[in-house]
């Protein structure tokens, strides 16, 4: 093991001293001085950095519940890392690469390009939160929605009851039919599954230009045709067949854990699924948030340096 002591290394002279009496040897001694080391590279504004990242609710019902993530491993480790309602799974593996950052809050219109890597810029609480972040180093870094990616929107919140009718004698154009029923024949007297409830369905009768059906549930039906319970409570009758009252299955603690999907071809806010983001069973009332997932939500971030790029 090497000393601790510095280390001094004789230097022989080329000149000999001569003294009277004797020949003496002149020596001087030199020490090894330690080199510099070099500075170490940290992220600074203007730099553009690959980085691991694993994106988590910060708050909320979905806390600690991952929603996004570079990372293969993560992206397979369901109990260690359980995914939040409307996480994404990537197409594969090799889609799971370290993300290229330019820290700032703009790039050029064709962005930052080095070794064929374009890199992008992200929200602002991202891109703040890794300065000063050096090679192979972890930051946590939480983000509210102002630097992150924004309040809810209005126009994607959808108020619902908790409990509604519809009627039990339903009339279909001829097109109608076909595309909620597809392929089936046009037989009086036959059953079918209704689409989204899937209780039984009578084709009472038709014509040329319509089709009349009578929803044939009994009262405690139960079926999950957005993503939850909703059970047939109530048949009534009456002029024009009466109704059927149902109740979508929903209590306060579910809030924010329940995720649900449209019947097929119907979108709010350009997509089909939601989460139930409030049940107020005082009005009698849920609300299905069309948002993105991220909008108007906490985030945590562990972030993770690979390479770091300084301007040339």
């Amino acid at each position: 093991m090497a000393s601790s002591r510095s280390l001094w290394v004789p230097v022989l002279l080329a000149a000999v001293l001569i003294i009277a009496g004797g020949v003496t040897a002149g020596y001087v001694y030199a020490k090894n001085l330690p080199s510099s080391p070099a500075p170490i590279l940290t992220i600074r504004g203007g730099y553009n950095a690959t980085v691991n990242y694993i994106g988590e609710f910060a708050t909320g019902p979905q806390a600690g519940r991952v929603f996004d993530t570079s990372i293969y491993a993560v992206a397979q480790n369901n109990l260690t890392y359980p995914k939040s309602l409307l996480y994404q799974p990537r197409t594969n593996e090799s889609a799971y690469t370290p993300l290229a950052v330019h820290v700032g809050p703009t790039t050029p219109s064709g962005g930052y390009v080095i070794n064929n890597v374009s890199f992008i810029t992200v929200i602002t609480g991202f891109w703040q939160g890794i300065i000063g972040l050096s090679g192979n180093r972890t930051v946590t870094v939480v983000i509210p929605p102002s630097l992150g990616y924004g309040p809810l929107n209005p126009a994607c919140l959808v108020t619902q009851p908790l409990t509604y009718s519809m009627p039990t004698i339903v009339t279909l154009t001829r097109a109608q039919f076909a595309a909620q029923y597809p392929g089936a024949p046009v037989t009086v007297g036959s059953t079918l599954s209704q689409p989204i409830y899937h209780w039984p369905v009578l084709l009472l009768s038709a014509n040329a230009t319509s089709v009349v059906l009578v929803n044939q549930p009994r009262i405690g039906f139960v079926s999950s045709p957005y993503g939850w319970p909703v059970e047939v409570t109530n048949i009534t009758s009456g002029p024009g067949g009466g109704n059927l009252t149902l109740h979508n299955e929903l209590g306060v603690t579910q809030a924010g854990l329940v995720k649900g999907t449209l019947p097929t071809n119907q979108t709010v806010c350009n997509t089909g699924t939601f989460v139930v983001s409030s049940v107020n069973l005082a009005n009698g009332t849920f609300t299905e948030n069309f948002n993105s997932q991220v909008a108007g939500a906490t985030l945590k971030f562990i972030i993770t340096a690979v390479d770091i790029f300084p301007p040339k």
